[in-house]
């Protein structure tokens, strides 16, 4: 079992893979959360092995954290792009068995 936590810094208007798809090892769970004031509007958008976003989970308001777990996640590409007016800081963790 791995299991990876990061803390990345997404610049407004930038788009980025989170995680990408395990090649030998199988994801079991991960989650985003963005790391802003429970106040702040924070706008950022996951897309599921589509980089040009054209189906999207929304993060907004005060839901600034998703996760998913268990054997039947999705496996492959897991986009982000911030969409607010400013830098924010995301921490990502993903556990592979």
């Amino acid at each position: 079992m791995v299991q990876i936590v990061q803390t990345i810094i997404l610049h407004a208007g930038q788009q980025k893979i989170f995680f990408e798809r395990p090649h030998v090892l199988r994801r079991i769970f991960a989650s985003i959360q963005v790391l802003a004031p429970p106040e702040a509007w924070a706008e950022s958008r996951i897309s599921f092995g589509d980089p040009m976003f054209y189906s999207y989970y929304t993060l907004a308001g005060s839901s600034k954290y998703f996760e998913a777990k268990g054997e039947g996640i999705f496996q492959g590409d897991m986009w982000v792009f911030n969409n607010a007016t400013g830098d924010l800081p995301y921490t990502i963790i993903e556990t592979l068995i």
